[in-house]
């Protein structure tokens, strides 16, 4: 058999290419700049943890009333009258149901399920120089990046076919360790401070993505083999604050804002890819296959995000609360080592990217059932939680429910968390037609201890 007159390296680069552009994963240096992106598959917003808060539809900027505030509202800390610790576990499922609108075949259902700890604290109160002060310590698990996908693609261009599995897996979390205080100015206004660690010695700091590719085609008519496996992975280190107000406006009305400052991070990215393709007919004529791999020193602009919220008590037992929070994902910027600098949210350069803010809108309330030996709380809220995308963002909505008991010491909290979005997800795999709807369900689970 006679092979058509096609330089090796040519269809490799094909093939590379194709590659790229069906599983957003960078491609080798020696054909092309790769494309960095992040993807956050859960809220990639800002917020606070703590089951009663999540319980609340996440409205407790102007209620922040126990230790979980160092995130939510550092200037409602001084709201805890006694010494206290908390922890705050949390689990999701989560499903994407994806939709390839040019190759239907790999269109289906991923799933992808974890349990982790989103909240640790410990907050003691005291007083000086004539003002009530508190002191906290606190660890938040803020971003999670679990994603799986296995699905079947074929392409057909001129004298290229290729039929492939796609096996893509990206796991890692953001956190950070707080340190938090906060003063009573005036007997209805606080002023609150939480300062946040990002450090991967302290607190799991880390992200990587895995691709494989394998499958078999034909060139021209003559047979082959190959195999793709990329491994992105990075580090991220970084230190910003929280600042917070609560000022009790009445007996009935309270409002809280905060400011989450914007930093500079810095991450150590790792890239390992390698490839092979072998013509089973004419082996002589495989083209020369290999690993990469680099070490890279590169920044991470994070977003500035603030928020106002407002809480109105209709009585001891009845709280109704609204926030609005407000997130600069178009300052979400990307330096590489060489001084390129790109939108983390789809990869284009600044100068042709369109990434808006997006607003978040909470809204929730809590009835609270007292008796002289207990109190159990009824809790629930709904959201707008969008999330940044190319063009405009993409829209999520959702609700939560929550309960509790608190007795004595002992305060032990629970919500279920509903997030939802269909049609989402477009700016991934353009090239494509590529969406999905994706449905979310977590559970948070709160116990503080007073002392």
């Amino acid at each position: 058999m006679k092979r058509r007159a096609v330089p090796v390296k040519k269809t490799t680069t094909l093939l590379l290419a194709f590659l790229l552009i069906t599983c957003v994963i960078p491609l080798d240096r020696s054909f092309a700049q790769p494309r960095q992106t992040v993807e956050i598959p859960s809220s990639p917003n800002p917020v606070g943890s703590g089951a009663r808060a999540l319980g609340m539809g996440g409205a407790f900027i102007a209620v922040a009333d126990d230790a979980t505030a160092a995130s939510w509202n550092p200037g409602g800390l001084i709201q805890l009258e006694l010494p206290e610790v908390s922890m705050v576990g949390a689990a999701f499922y989560r499903t994407e149901d994806n939709v390839f609108g040019n190759n239907p075949e790999a269109s289906g259902d991923q799933s992808v399920d974890e349990i982790d700890i989103n909240y640790l604290s410990a907050a003691y109160p005291f007083r000086a120089f004539g003002h009530n002060m508190i002191v906290s310590v606190n660890y938040q698990h803020l971003y999670d990046f679990s994603r799986e996908g296995d699905f079947f693609l074929t392409m057909d261009q001129a004298d290229l076919f290729t039929s492939r599995n796609v096996d893509y897996e990206q796991e890692g979390t953001l956190s950070a360790l707080g340190i938090a205080s906060c003063v009573q100015i005036t007997p209805n206004l606080s002023f609150g401070l939480t300062v946040n660690i990002w450090e991967d010695d302290l607190s799991p700091n880390e992200w990587e993505k895995r691709t494989l590719n394998s499958g078999w085609g034909s060139d021209g008519g003559d047979p082959f083999t190959f195999e793709y496996r990329a491994f992105d992975r990075y580090t991220f280190s970084g230190v910003n604050a929280n600042l917070g107000l609560l000022w009790r406006l009445n007996d009935k009305l309270t409002m809280g804002a905060v400011l989450k400052t914007p930093f500079e991070a810095d991450l150590k990215h790792k890239w390992t890819v390698s490839s092979s393709t072998h013509y089973p007919d004419q082996p002589e004529e495989d083209p020369e296959n290999g690993t990469s791999f680099f070490v890279a020193d590169e920044t991470l602009d994070m977003p500035l995000s603030f928020g106002i919220g407002f809480a109105y008590r209709f009585s001891d037992a009845f709280t109704v609360s609204a926030d609005v929070h407000r997130t600069e994902w178009d300052d979400f910027v990307l330096t590489d080592s060489e001084g390129n600098e790109t939108s983390f949210i789809s990869g284009r350069s600044t100068s042709e990217s369109d990434i808006d803010p997006t607003y978040q809108v909470r809204v929730g309330a809590e009835y609270l059932f007292i008796t002289p030996q207990y109190t159990i709380p009824l809790r629930g809220g709904f959201f707008y939680d969008p999330a940044p995308a190319e063009g405009s963002p993409d829209d999520f909505f959702g609700f939560s429910l929550g309960s509790g008991i608190a007795v004595g010491r002992f305060v032990f909290d629970i919500a279920y968390r509903y997030r939802f979005g269909n049609d989402v997800g477009t700016h991934y795999l353009e090239a494509l037609d590529f969406s999905q709807d994706v449905d979310e369900h977590t559970v948070y689970a709160s116990l503080i201890v007073h002392f």
